[in-house]
Formats: C-alpha cells, sequence, structure tokens
C-alpha cells in the first residue's frame, strides 16, 4: 500500500488512479496522519437468479456411484 501525503496526491492524482485502477491501494496523509485510502470500487453483484437451469437437465440417480475400474486406474496413473 503506497502512502502519499496531500501535496503529492493534489499532484500527481491521474498516476494514482491509474495505480487504483490496477488494483493498488493509495493512503492520503495530512501531517504525517493517514485521513484518506483510495481504492478500487468494485461494480455491485446482482443478485443471483436461484433456479435458472431447472428443468433444463437431469440427474442420472447413479451420479454417486463408484467409477469403473478403468477410469479410477486412469486417475491414479495406473493403466486399466
Amino acid at each position: 500500500m503506497k502512502r502519499v501525503n496531500v501535496h503529492q496526491a493534489k499532484t500527481h492524482l491521474s498516476r494514482y488512479l491509474d495505480e487504483v485502477e490496477a488494483g493498488a491501494e493509495v493512503v492520503i496523509a495530512k501531517a504525517g496522519r493517514p485521513v484518506a485510502r483510495l481504492c478500487p470500487l468494485r461494480a455491485p453483484q446482482r443478485p443471483r437468479k436461484l433456479g435458472l437451469l431447472d428443468g433444463r437437465f437431469k440427474i442420472p440417480e447413479d451420479f454417486d456411484a463408484p467409477l469403473p475400474a478403468r477410469v479410477l486406474a486412469g486417475f491414479e496413473g495406473r493403466r486399466g
């Protein structure tokens, strides 16, 4: 986190805004005491709509059944 005084902030505001836009944070101090923080704004998240894919696919009854031996062997690096 970068710390600058008011004079530096006024002089180089555009530069600090570019840094903040890239993800950095800048603290502005007055007489050596931090008084403000510049940080990137996060885009407001829209509420998630539940059930968006309802009815578009079906989970098979055996979705949690054990995998076949040859598939397990592949995950374990063995030849099945």
